[in-house]
């Protein structure tokens, strides 16, 4: 099977709770999320946090399920802002769970847009304390067929099985 091995990209992704975990400790750091080579401009705004519950058939007729919390960034120059700091990003978040259930072990996904360009997904890196600032790398989520990634991730277990250090005199990675 010649397929591209997203796996790599699923394991680098961080959920909400690891989010707000790495931004405790930091609440007066200006928060930089950067997308497409280039920072959010200072002014951005969160513009709505969201969480879904999806069930789906995936291209193997496999029924699939799954939650996902959505933050959206609208990301604009606005007067003389600065970037939020990564407290108030915290506060946001904290008011949005009095009113919405989410759940910080989830898929996380950013919707990004200058307000003309068209809504684009992304997924988050781990933050960086950088130059008195917290930055947060986002990456373009790309398309993915699931039954292709299950086998991807049961060949991998497999050559690992089979070549692993207590595998070594079993022959099979010959």
């Amino acid at each position: 099977m010649n397929a591209i091995d997203n796996n790599k990209n699923q394991a680098e992704e961080i959920n909400l709770g690891l989010l707000l975990d790495a931004l405790s400790g930091e609440k007066d750091a200006p928060l930089v999320f950067h997308y497409d080579g280039q920072p959010v401009k200072p002014g951005y705004h969160i513009t709505e946090v969201k969480a879904g519950q999806f069930s789906a058939l995936d291209c193997g007729a496999n029924p699939e399920a799954w939650t996902e919390i959505f933050i959206q960034l609208w990301d604009i120059d606005e007067g003389e802002r600065t970037h939020m700091p990564a407290g108030k990003f915290h506060a946001i978040i904290r008011k949005v769970m009095e009113h919405v259930q989410l759940d910080g072990s989830v898929k996380l996904t950013f919707e990004v847009s200058d307000g003309v360009r068209p809504m684009q997904l992304y997924c988050a890196a781990m933050p960086i304390l950088r130059g008195g600032a917290v930055h947060v790398d986002l990456s373009p989520r790309p398309a993915s067929c699931k039954p292709r990634d299950r086998w991807l991730a049961e060949e991998s277990r497999k050559a690992v099985a089979c070549c692993g250090p207590s595998a070594a005199g079993s022959g099979c990675c010959a």
